[in-house]
């Protein structure tokens, strides 16, 4: 998988797209909600496979830690480590930008896919989206 971050309309028109795919489509997330203010913020990232959109995420960084977000694969390729490849692609693009630490919410049925890429659990569940989520969290050393 090919994976950028996103530096044009029609890469984050793709971003976009499997965001939809994932999360509005599959998993019935208003699309108000899926798309928020902090898209016009957020560093995206799309993964390619043969010119076709099937991964994105995106990161917001702050002064003490980056927040991943949106982190989804389309159905027909999950099983493929390409969620992994995702956020591995990420956390280096972080730690290239003096990143140390990143954080983000988990939906709790992929919680051990964090847990194997060394993600700690820092909170109880909470209900975003209407689905069950925990935070997470994760040093980066370069």
């Amino acid at each position: 998988m090919e994976i950028i971050e996103v530096h044009n309309q029609k890469q984050l028109n793709d971003a976009l797209k499997v965001r939809t795919s994932v999360f509005v489509d599959e998993q019935k997330v208003p699309e108000d909600i899926e798309k928020d203010q902090f898209d016009a913020q957020a560093v995206h990232f799309v993964g390619y496979i043969s010119n076709q959109a099937v991964a994105a995420g995106r990161c917001r960084i702050n002064t003490t830690h980056a927040k991943l977000e949106r982190i989804c694969v389309i159905e027909a390729f999950r099983g493929q480590s390409l969620g992994k490849e995702l956020i591995l692609h990420m956390e280096q693009s972080l730690i290239k930008k003096g990143v140390k630490k990143v954080a983000l919410g988990s939906q709790t049925h992929a919680t051990s896919f964090y847990l194997k890429l060394g993600y700690q659990t820092v909170s109880s569940v909470f209900i975003d989206a209407n689905m069950p989520h925990v935070m997470m969290e994760k040093a980066l050393f370069s």
